[in-house]
């Protein structure tokens, strides 16, 4: 801005430039550049209703005096006797959206030539570019707010994390821990049952909230972290979580082939959690009367996981979206649940540079991770 107001007056031979803002009831110096000692400042105003600019607001057009005092018009205006001025251009600014900003200003108390078109036109070039590093500041004020309102989310996102981490899980523990010490006690059948559903409900919240922790953290966060080694005992930690599952869905059959040969670099957690969620994903909504199946081998230089499940199959055109996140089914066997399981088993098959897909024909369902070794 001062580098505008300093060509303004170079060009013209005026010694006072400004730029105003111009409302109904104010006028305000944004930007001035005074060689006259007239005291006027950035932040400075004058009285509206004693300034040309006010004029200007309501016809939109510019002021050009070359000389006042020779001015039909302006001769007699209460303006220039009262400031002094002999010589005036004023040229409106408006913003990029078209509303009336203020002016672009300068004058001087001697006579000079700015009726002259290059004079005109490059005023109205500096309002134009007045107008544009406005609205270049008002981008820049909302991409500030934005980032500001974007660090306070972050921080809400952390809590949110941290509540589901530790807040939930640890209760949550305590009442899957309850539950199955009570199926371990001589129970009426009523009271089995009654322990049953709670083990069973509460595996499912406990699943339901690492899911939507990874969720968090994949999306809004960081991403899903992976802690690989290599991992000889793979084969055990897989063999516990079918274990677990099976516990609570004690109906149940679940026909198991592990053949694990060799050490296996990946993140044991994470390709059990990849587990939890296929085999928890095909006890729900497979057959209750059909087994399901569980595969794991080292073959090829591959590592593979298959679980299978009988049961309606699924449409070919809903295939494609049983990875996104919080994709559902209709009906009541495929409504369940927040639509997370199977997203973060594919994000976890991502981060090992694995694959996962689904294939659904002929009575059967049929995950299939594999992953290079």
């Amino acid at each position: 801005m001062p580098t505008i107001l300093d060509v303004c007056c170079r060009l013209t031979g005026l010694r006072f430039a400004a730029v105003a803002r111009v409302t109904e009831t104010r006028w305000i110096a944004c930007a001035v550049r005074d060689q006259l000692g007239f005291g006027l400042t950035p932040g400075g105003e004058l009285e509206l209703k004693t300034t040309i600019c006010d004029e200007i607001r309501q016809s939109g057009k510019a002021v050009v005096i070359d000389q006042v005092s020779a001015h039909a018009h302006f001769c007699t205006h209460h303006t220039p006797r009262q400031y002094g001025f002999e010589s005036y251009i004023s040229i409106p600014i408006h913003r990029v959206n078209g509303e009336f900003f203020g002016t672009l200003c300068a004058l001087d108390p001697l006579p000079a030539k700015l009726d002259d078109p290059q004079v005109i036109q490059t005023f109205e070039l500096f309002a134009k570019l007045i107008s544009l590093q406005l609205d270049s500041e008002q981008r820049l004020q909302q991409s500030q707010a934005e980032l500001l309102h974007e660090r306070h989310n972050a921080q809400l996102r952390e809590q949110f994390i941290a509540v589901l981490g530790h807040d939930l899980r640890t209760p949550l523990a305590v009442v899957m821990s309850g539950a199955e010490v009570l199926l371990r006690l001589p129970l009426p059948a009523t009271g089995h049952d009654i322990a049953t559903r709670v083990l069973r409900s509460a595996d499912r919240m406990a699943r339901l909230v690492d899911n939507i922790l990874d969720f968090a953290r994949g999306k809004l966060g960081s991403g899903i972290q992976l802690h690989k080694h290599d991992d000889q005992q793979l084969g055990q930690a897989l063999q516990q979580v079918i274990t677990e599952l099976a516990t609570v869905h004690a109906q149940r059959h679940i026909d198991v082939q592990i053949q694990i040969d060799r050490s296996v670099s990946c993140d044991t957690g994470r390709i059990a959690q990849l587990l939890s969620n296929l085999l928890g994903n095909a006890l729900t909504h497979g057959s209750a009367n059909g087994p399901v199946t569980v595969r794991a081998a080292t073959r090829d230089g591959e590592f593979t996981l298959q679980v299978e499940n009988r049961g309606t199959p699924i449409a070919a055109e809903i295939l494609p979206q049983l990875f996104q996140p919080f994709t559902r089914f209709s009906g009541e066997k495929r409504s369940g649940g927040l639509g997370l399981g199977l997203y973060i088993a594919a994000q976890i098959a991502q981060a090992h540079n694995g694959s996962l897909r689904a294939e659904s024909a002929g009575g059967s369902t049929r995950f299939l991770f594999s992953m290079p070794l």
